[in-house]
């Protein structure tokens, strides 16, 4: 079996070495990452220049590009045979609710799958980092599984893990994706040179957590693991938008 690691982290990553480390004892593993963080870089492509691929001396590539341009260039390009598997992170920091739209981790799995491969985006749901590994553990127990029983048709799993030991997990529960309240406001600065700069804010608050969300799951210490789609359309409104476009009509 063989699968190709990415994150948005960039290749020195120490989630991505831990999760590259569990993995090859039970899989062939190769890692194609950003060569610097890219968290945020959401699904985007890089079309206005080439990119560079360079191998680092842990054996890990890098590409100057974002976390998508990463599994684009590694399945369409560089490798010989397609992976059975991505697999992106482990993401420094939680991946839920909304943060899926902005995530790179989740992009990078996002464009395997829209490739046709099975995908799975990890990260770990904290501030300390502490138990890297244990995301790691979770990440290989799902890799055997999926090895024992394949699914008909590629899926999109976004899989948050609770910092704590592996043994004092509470299980895992399929969930939906929460919603957080609006983000902070922007945060204005000056910079050495007296001009005014501004960083984004932090991400708001959960508001929707309640149970059956992967919110709800990571406050009860269980592995959440959201299956993703990346149909954007709204049904519930294609009558409304419908009727409204014909009312303007007349």
């Amino acid at each position: 079996m063989m699968l190709m690691l990415s994150n948005d982290d960039g290749y020195f990553s120490p989630g991505l070495a831990c999760l590259a480390e569990t993995l090859s004892t039970i899989a062939e593993i190769i890692v194609v990452a950003p060569e610097r963080d890219r968290s945020g870089a959401s699904n985007s492509l890089t079309l206005d220049r080439p990119l560079n691929l360079r191998r680092a001396a842990n054996g890990f590539y890098y590409v100057n590009g974002t976390p998508t341009d990463c599994v684009h260039l590694a399945v369409t390009g560089m490798l010989e045979t397609q992976p059975d598997m991505v697999i992106s992170g482990i993401n420094a920091g939680a991946n839920m609710g909304d943060d899926t739209i902005y995530s790179g981790t989740v992009a990078a799995a996002t464009e395997g799958f829209l490739l046709g491969i099975p995908a799975i985006a990890v990260s770990l749901a904290s501030r300390t980092l502490a138990h890297y590994d244990t995301a790691a553990r979770v990440v290989a127990d799902l890799v055997q599984q999926f090895e024992k029983r394949t699914h008909s048709l590629p899926w999109l799993l976004n899989v948050n893990v609770p910092d704590i030991p592996y043994e004092q997990l509470q299980g895992r529960e399929v969930t939906r994706l929460g919603k957080r309240h609006k983000a902070e406001p922007v945060v204005k600065g000056t910079n050495p040179h007296g001009e005014t700069v501004y960083w984004v804010g932090a991400a708001g608050k959960a508001q929707d957590a309640g149970a059956g969300t992967d919110f709800y799951a990571i406050a009860q210490r269980r592995v959440s693991i959201t299956p993703l789609q990346m149909d954007l359309t709204q049904y519930s409104q294609l009558d409304a938008v419908g009727t409204w476009l014909a009312g303007d009509a007349a």
